[in-house]
């Protein structure tokens, strides 16, 4: 099998599993969300750890860690970045348990057009004129959302914008994918064991206090965390972006049909057409990527 036919593989993987996580999210919608989360970012740590272990990345891990203590500037923006994925995690867990997985679906179509704007006024990158007509086409599905249809898409706009603001600091920060995630999740840690033990003496905690099953759901939350993102950077590094561009549509996607047809969640002629815009801005976006890699490709095939 070819380096690129594994790459495809592994991505879409990963999108595969991001799509279909809101089923696992579900099965522990009685326990606070808050819980899920602070839980998600310990066991998360622990299974990452572990898994550098066993692959013998530990001291590459404790050099990455020394590398960026020398760098303060940078050893910010990493916990930021932990910070603000931990925020991330928080609102998507929230909205598959509050039957907002629509909003979420929504929120991971716009997160790609988002990011192209921050790229635009963080990197300077250029946008081209069929990436400005779909992010545009996308604002006016959000719009239509907010103004005729009475609602603001605060879920999908928090879960883009988050993502987005995620994707600008690791861009700055050029991390291992596995190591970057166990060092992140260091990062957050103190906070989410704060957290945790301010739950326990506040609210009755889910751990350890109802079933086996709940316990095996929430330590298993970690697992569910690492291997996509293990997949994910295994696919990033074998097949090219505006490949890895089409396939990240796939997670958004499976969790829209989980919504409409598994959870039944409301889907009106508002939602309908919001999606449209999105549908459309997510194929302008794309097509025009494919057809800028395809002129790269003939350019560097003419120079060689």
């Amino acid at each position: 099998m070819s380096e690129q036919k594994k790459g495809i593989l592994f991505a879409m993987g990963a999108y595969f599993m991001w799509g279909i996580v809101p089923l696992y999210w579900k099965q522990i919608d009685h326990v606070g969300s808050m819980e899920i989360l602070v839980g998600r970012v310990i066991w998360s740590f622990v299974f990452t750890a572990l898994f550098i272990l066993i692959i013998r990345q530990y001291k590459e891990t404790i050099s990455d860690i020394k590398i960026l203590w020398k760098n303060k500037k940078n050893f910010i923006l990493l916990f930021i970045a932990s910070v603000v994925v931990s925020i991330n995690w928080g609102i998507f867990i929230w909205a598959v348990n509050n039957n907002h997985l629509l909003q979420a679906s929504l929120g991971y179509y716009i997160n790609p057009l988002i990011s192209v704007l921050f790229g635009l006024i963080f990197f300077k990158e250029k946008i081209s004129k069929a990436t400005t007509v779909a992010v545009l086409i996308a604002a006016v599905g959000v719009g239509y959302q907010a103004f005729l249809g009475g609602t603001i898409p605060w879920v999908s706009l928090a879960l883009a914008l988050s993502f987005a603001s995620y994707g600008v600091i690791k861009k700055k920060i050029p991390l291992d994918a596995t190591r970057g995630l166990a060092i992140e999740t260091l990062f957050i840690l103190p906070i989410a064991i704060i957290s945790y033990i301010y739950l326990m003496q506040t609210t009755e905690i889910a751990f350890m206090h109802i079933d086996w099953k709940t316990n095996l759901f929430l330590i298993g939350s970690g697992i569910v965390t690492a291997i996509p993102l293990i997949f994910f950077a295994k696919g990033a590094q074998k097949i090219p972006l505006y490949l890895m561009g089409f396939i990240q549509f796939l997670s958004p996607t499976i969790s829209l049909l989980l919504g409409i047809f598994l959870y039944k969640e409301p889907f009106t002629t508002t939602e309908f057409v919001t999606f449209l815009c999105i549908w459309l801005a997510v194929f302008i976006f794309s097509a025009s990527k494919v057809h800028e890699a395809r002129k790269q490709h003939i350019a560097y095939a003419k120079s060689v």
